[in-house]
């Protein structure tokens, strides 16, 4: 999201309209500011919206998505673990998009700095797949792997 706006030329109104150039003028910085919230909420999801929806300045929305999304608090890095360690490879999605999920949560753990070694990605992967191939092979009538 800050990538986004610093493309728009406007990451810097993240830190208030007081911090940016004195050269620019009232209107300039308005709308910076106004378009920085607007890139903000476009980017956001429903249920991320909710959370921050009566927010009224840039800089305090910013702060809570930082806070509720890249804060490493225990209840966060749980609530990140658990949605790892339960992810199912399920044959009714196709497998890009199961391993899209799978990547987005490792993501999340890397931006509250809790990290994985790669050899325990591809072992919680791996079992996963197993699992589902054990059921598939059950099913036909075959053995367990």
């Amino acid at each position: 999201m800050q990538s986004v706006l610093i493309q728009q030329k406007c990451g810097k109104a993240l830190k208030g309209e007081a911090v940016l150039p004195v050269t620019m003028s009232q209107v300039e910085k308005i709308e910076m500011v106004d378009m920085a919230m607007s890139a903000i909420i476009l980017c956001l999801r429903d249920k991320v919206l909710i959370d921050v929806a009566k927010e009224t300045t840039t800089t305090i929305v910013w702060v809570k998505l930082e806070s509720l999304y890249l804060t490493k608090s225990l209840a966060r890095t749980q609530l990140v673990k658990q949605k790892l360690f339960s992810i199912r490879i399920m044959q009714s999605k196709t497998n890009m998009k199961q391993l899209t999920k799978f990547s987005k949560i490792l993501d999340d753990l890397e931006n509250i700095e809790e990290h994985l070694e790669d050899e325990d990605n591809v072992v919680l992967l791996l079992c996963d797949i197993l699992s589902e191939v054990n059921k598939i092979v059950t099913r036909k009538g075959g053995f367990e792997l």
